[in-house]
């Protein structure tokens, strides 16, 4: 059955955008993120977070699948080396919340990005995060050169990158 483009139009946004300082994403606040207050049960933040760096490495070309999958001479992934996070303000059940995630330096292996999570202006949570890429062995594998660009603010290529 012929879904006349509507698939497409669902898709176009299900990953947010790229931006000129890296990666935006919107997420509604469900039933099942909260706790028994209606608020945002605390490690739910770090999903919405994931999920802002999932689809900024989808829409900047890097993709998990293709990673596991050796793409790049060895199966490699992403680990989480070190994570802090600012609680300024609650988000509650039916909240939409927009996910800001930028690169704020690439070396060696590792990546630091700035995160924010927001409702409207309102900076709910921040959140720094280290993370590295890793191979089969477990010992961490350099940054490919090919990616430094891709996940750098447009038109700041070479921003911190060591």
């Amino acid at each position: 059955m012929d879904d006349h483009g509507e698939r497409e139009r669902l898709m176009a946004g299900l990953s947010g955008e790229l931006t000129s300082f890296g990666h935006r994403i919107m997420a509604r606040v469900y039933y099942a993120d909260t706790d028994f207050s209606g608020v945002v049960y605390h490690a739910r933040y770090l999903e919405f977070f994931e999920r802002g760096r999932s689809d900024f490495l989808r829409l900047a070309g890097v993709h998990h699948t293709e990673l596991a999958d050796g793409k790049h001479g060895e199966k490699i992934v992403w680990v989480v080396r070190r994570m802090e996070i600012d609680f300024r303000g609650p988000a509650r059940i039916d909240d939409i919340l927009m996910v800001d995630t930028r690169t704020e330096k690439i070396s060696g292996a590792r990546i630091w990005m700035g995160q924010q999570l927001k409702r409207g202006d309102d900076v709910l949570v921040e959140a720094r995060v280290e993370a590295a890429i890793i191979g089969e062995s477990g010992r961490p594998r350099r940054f490919p050169k090919e990616w430094i660009e891709a996940f750098l603010p447009k038109g700041q290529a070479g921003l911190d990158a060591e």
